[in-house]
């Protein structure tokens, strides 16, 4: 197979240059210190050149610091009002601890300075969006790593466990910091993962290996029912993550939630890439995962359509696959079910941060050595975007407190990281994130012009309201981008709890909620805002909607029949299969 290279003459890194950008993204976490020293130098320079903005600035300096010198006597006297409250989501001072002198001041001064810097960084006349995105976020990173909540001097709840416990709590953060810091150096696993190891604590449904290349194994599970839906459901996940976050514990398992309404049930695992697959292109994952796939799963079920869905950036590679078929006389799909997946990147998210052309080289520098991008790199810049839940609040929980959080499947799951070959790393970063190829029509696969418009099978997407990764707005988008009818769900939750949504038992979230309307081509609202003020909250998971979603775009029910899985060794490969093992 002919493997295209989507980057532009003069990209091609030097070998010269490549010890020093290793070293460098060791210390930066694979973020460009040129992209975030262009974006610093853009704001400040305009900045210079805007006396009546810095004007607005240094009044705005004075009048917080009047607030402050208000603020601080009255709260000797205990007759104050805070002069500045904290974000909604930021519960770093709302423990009791934080409303007694000294710390209350302290709060409140980080607070009007956090206000100030986030002011100080947007509105200047000139300055580019991303370079403004990109300068305030890094700010914003600064700020919180020097919040009086993180230190044991200036923290009182810290201090309160200090003094109850003798030093203790200290003593056992740093033994918790010891553990960590290991780990890290000896790239090692987390504590608490050996409990939820792929076919043992989590990917525990039944099933077979029933095909396998060098890129893809797809498992087949087992049905448990008599008779199942004549459609089977093909998954594919993304490659950047192992597949069983869809198939975790029995508790909160897509996958056996499927099985157990009567669905026949196939999952795409991909291979985790090493230096050898260096070569692999974005053509390659999809002819030989989703096409490949597609094509076993016809084999297995002649005449069966397919009821095909993606997750995150598996839905991106399922859309393309779906767009191509779509173009030919006959498509093998039954319909498309898109999980938290993108098909237009011009506004995605907080992930935009890292995305431009300083960004994309000095990866594809980082990746030439090795051939890969380390799964870490990736956990790295997810880390910054949620810094206060995975960053610092795990510094005072663990390392000042003392206490240890639990290790659960989810964790586990997120720790199992993958690598992504350095050729289609660099493909959909430049060709879908930087380019907008996709969505703008622009992309080839392979001789073949891609269009979503040649999409017309019916259409199930799902988004979440608090996606870091696939903004809802972002994704509402493939209503103008298809010609099919749309089913579109919003959901509670993230990009990865919103999706893992039980509808019931000890996994249920007690106050999810979704949103659901159906539209034809052309009929959706094209504010995703109106839209959302037409679709009434629905308690509950999104899970049974789903289900009967697909049950009605089903022909009926035929009798199930077991798995036959392929031999390796002379031995039937078993769910979860060997894809899913490699570290």
């Amino acid at each position: 197979m002919a493997l295209s290279d989507s980057r532009p003459p003069g990209h091609t890194p030097a070998p010269m240059d490549l010890p020093l950008k290793a070293g460098l993204a060791r210390l930066t976490h694979g973020v460009s210190p040129a992209s975030v020293a262009g974006a610093y130098a853009d704001w400040f320079t305009h900045l210079l050149v805007s006396p009546s903005r810095q004007a607005e600035l240094v009044a705005d300096a004075l009048r917080k610091g009047l607030l402050w010198a208000q603020y601080a006597p009255q709260a000797w006297r205990g007759d104050c009002v805070r002069c500045v409250e904290p974000a909604p989501q930021d519960k770093r001072f709302s423990p009791q601890e934080w409303n007694m002198l000294p710390f209350s001041a302290m709060a409140q001064a980080f607070l009007l300075q956090d206000q100030w810097w986030t002011g100080a960084m947007t509105g200047v006349r000139g300055v580019s969006r991303h370079h403004e995105d990109v300068a305030a976020f890094t700010t914003r990173q600064w700020l919180d790593m020097w919040s009086p909540s993180n230190f044991p001097i200036s923290n009182p709840q810290v201090l309160k466990e200090t003094l109850a416990t003798g030093g203790a709590n200290l003593a056992n953060g740093f033994a918790n910091w010891s553990r960590d810091a290991m780990a890290v150096l000896t790239e090692g696993k987390p504590r608490g993962v050996e409990a939820f190891l792929p076919g043992k604590g989590v990917a525990l449904t039944p099933g077979k290996v029933v095909f396998r290349n060098r890129l893809i194994e797809l498992i087949q599970y087992e049905p448990a029912t008599a008779k199942v839906d004549a459609e089977p459901v093909l998954i594919v996940p993304s490659w950047i993550m192992k597949y069983y976050i869809l198939d975790l514990t029995p508790a909160d398992s897509l996958v056996r939630y499927l099985v157990d309404q009567g669905h026949s049930v196939f999952m795409v695992s991909w291979k985790n890439p090493d230096g050898q697959d260096r070569d692999l292109g974005l053509d390659d994952y999809l002819e030989l995962g989703v096409m490949a796939a597609l094509k076993a799963v016809g084999e297995l079920r002649p005449g069966a359509g397919i009821h095909a869905a993606g997750y995150c950036l598996g839905g991106t590679l399922l859309a393309m696959a779906a767009a191509d078929l779509g173009a030919r006389p006959r498509t093998p799909l039954k319909t498309v079910s898109l999980l938290a997946a993108q098909v237009d990147f011009h506004e995605p998210g907080e992930l935009g941060l890292f995305i431009d052309e300083s960004q994309i080289a000095f990866l594809e520098d980082l990746m030439a050595g090795r051939g890969y991008l380390d799964g870490r790199q990736m956990a790295g810049a997810f880390a910054l975007i949620n810094s206060k839940d995975l960053v610092w609040s795990k510094l005072v929980h663990e390392y000042l407190m003392g206490a240890q959080t639990p290790m659960t499947a989810l964790r586990a799951w997120n720790a199992d990281a993958t690598r992504m070959p350095a050729r289609m790393h660099s493909e959909y970063l430049r060709r879908l994130y930087l380019h907008n190829d996709l969505a703008e029509g622009r992309y080839m696969a392979g001789s073949r012009a891609i269009s979503l418009a040649d999409i017309k099978v019916p259409m199930f997407v799902v988004a979440t309201e608090r996606d870091h990764v696939s903004p809802w707005t972002s994704v509402y988008k493939i209503h103008r981008l298809t010609r099919a009818p749309v089913s579109f769900v919003l959901t509670s939750g993230g990009h990865n709890v919103g999706i893992v949504n039980p509808p019931s038992g000890a996994a249920a979230h007690p106050r999810a909620s979704y949103h659901f309307a159906t539209h034809a081509h052309g009929r959706a609202p094209a504010d995703p805002q109106d839209w959302l003020q037409g679709a009434p909250p629905v308690a509950g998971s999104w899970w049974p909607c789903w289900h009967a979603w697909l049950h009605e775009q089903s022909t009926g029910l035929t009798k199930a029949v077991p798995v036959a899985g392929l031999r390796s060794a002379g031995r039937l490969s078993a769910a979860p299969g060997t894809y899913v093992h490699q570290g």
